[in-house]
Formats: structure tokens, C-alpha cells, sequence
């Protein structure tokens, strides 16, 4: 069921794991991980720094907001509308099924 509610929140903790996924933990305590193979898959000179996994790996919260030295960042509240309405956030420190 795909809810209409627009949540106000940021993330607050931000790992990149392998895959070029990113393990998230949002600040009303739920969690998920983030596939971004459709973002890199793009290009254009904000995303390309990204395709490398140093690069990638260099990710950290700016303003609640996933981010890249190169000032790249991803909207909060979409990935976790994203998240949410895929079934994939879970409370935090519940194991992934």
C-alpha cells in the first residue's frame, strides 16, 4: 500500500556498503539500504566521481543529507518515501530479511 503521508525527515547516520548501496538510518529511528545503480547509471559531471567505489565510499551527512565532496547529495525524504513504499525500512537494529 503506497501511503500519502509526506515525511519531515533526515537521514542520520549514511555507510556505503557494496554494490554502491547505501545503509541508511533515519531520524524517526527506521532504517533501510538504498540501491543507487540507477543514479550512477546516469551521466554527467556530478555523477561520474561517484562510479568509483573510493569515491563512493566517501559519502557523509550534510544538512540530513547524503552527500559527496563534490556536493552531490540525495533528497532524504524521497529515498525514504522510496524505501517505505518498497516495504524496505525496518525499525533500527532489526536484521534485513
Amino acid at each position: 500500500m503506497v501511503q500519502a503521508e509526506f515525511p519531515m525527515v533526515d537521514v542520520l547516520r549514511v555507510r556505503a556498503l557494496d554494490g554502491r548501496r547505501l545503509a541508511l538510518r533515519f531520524s524517526d529511528g527506521l532504517e533501510g539500504e538504498f540501491d543507487c545503480a540507477r543514479i550512477l547509471a546516469k551521466d554527467g559531471p556530478m555523477v561520474q566521481p561517484l562510479k568509483d567505489a573510493a569515491y563512493f565510499a566517501r559519502v557523509f551527512i550534510e544538512e540530513g543529507a547524503p552527500t559527496w565532496p563534490n556536493g552531490f547529495d540525495l533528497d532524504p525524504i524521497a529515498l525514504y518515501i522510496q524505501l517505505r513504499d518498497a516495504g524496505a525500512l525496518r525499525p533500527e537494529g532489526v536484521a534485513a530479511e
